[in-house]
């Protein structure tokens, strides 16, 4: 058997060693033939491809990022490396001719969301969840969400750290990725733990927020503390279900059709 493995979507420190993981047992404990897909389905429309041995994968457990590349190529989509082609029926072609009897697809929800849709062609799919958000069914936690949450909850406590010298009183926020999932944002609290103080204020996107409840919360914290460090997702919505920082979006799409968030902070 011949399969395919490709990464696509956001890049994160835990696709490497799934990719290892992934590969070392197909070759050494099933005798499969193994081919890299490189830059996502990117490379499916190319053939951009690589076979992968057991020698290649050697170091790779700790590296971070993505051996095979990734991109945000999006096959049933006009644009991208190519145009004015049919773009999935180009991939199916490819698969065929690359002799791959599977492709394993390692991402978050746009990735999967576009694997399934090949699987509805027949082509074999075997599907890696990743993602720094934590939010896709039927998992507990996802590659990626680990070393997000840990990068989260560090760099607010060294914002605390930080704020903390000043005899200024003080209120700093934090605007932390998650459109419709706190988990990130959440994660903020595990260093709680060891006795921390910060972040003080934290709002999540699954929780109606109210500006008038959130200045009375800051303004309860500021008699506590000289300095308040508030933990805010992006996606922070209204009572409505309108986005909290509407007014200060661009009202721009991104590639997947979502509004840009920013400006919650």
């Amino acid at each position: 058997m011949r399969i395919g493995i490709l990464t696509s979507g956001g890049d994160c420190p835990g696709i490497n060693a799934t990719i290892r993981g992934v590969c070392k047992t197909a070759i050494n404990y099933y005798g499969m033939e193994v081919v890299g897909i490189h830059s996502g389905f990117q490379g499916l429309l190319t053939k951009d491809v690589e076979s992968i041995t057991d020698k290649s994968l050697s170091g790779l457990l700790n590296l971070g990022g993505t051996m095979l590349g990734t991109s945000r190529e999006k096959p049933f989509k006009k644009g991208g490396v190519v145009s004015d082609v049919d773009k999935p029926s180009l991939i199916l072609q490819n698969i065929h001719e690359i002799g791959l009897d599977c492709v394993v697809c390692i991402g978050g929800n746009g990735t999967q969301k576009t694997a399934a849709k090949f699987v509805a062609m027949g082509v074999n799919i075997v599907s890696v969840p990743k993602t720094i958000d934590n939010d896709l069914m039927c998992t507990d936690h996802t590659p990626g969400f680990g070393s997000a949450a840990k990068y989260v909850a560090a760099t607010v406590q060294e914002i605390a750290r930080d704020s903390s010298v000043y005899s200024v009183k003080s209120v700093t926020v934090v605007e932390i990725m998650g459109r419709d999932a706190g988990w990130l944002t959440a994660s903020t609290c595990v260093l709680k733990a060891n006795d921390e103080n910060a972040p003080h204020l934290i709002y999540l996107p699954e929780t109606p927020f109210s500006v008038e409840r959130f200045l009375e919360d800051v303004k309860r914290m500021l008699v506590e503390h000289n300095a308040v460090v508030v933990a805010v997702s992006e996606g922070l919505k209204l009572s409505d279900g309108e986005y909290a920082a509407e007014e200060f979006q661009s009202g721009h799409d991104d590639a997947f059709g979502h509004k840009y968030l920013s400006g919650i902070g």
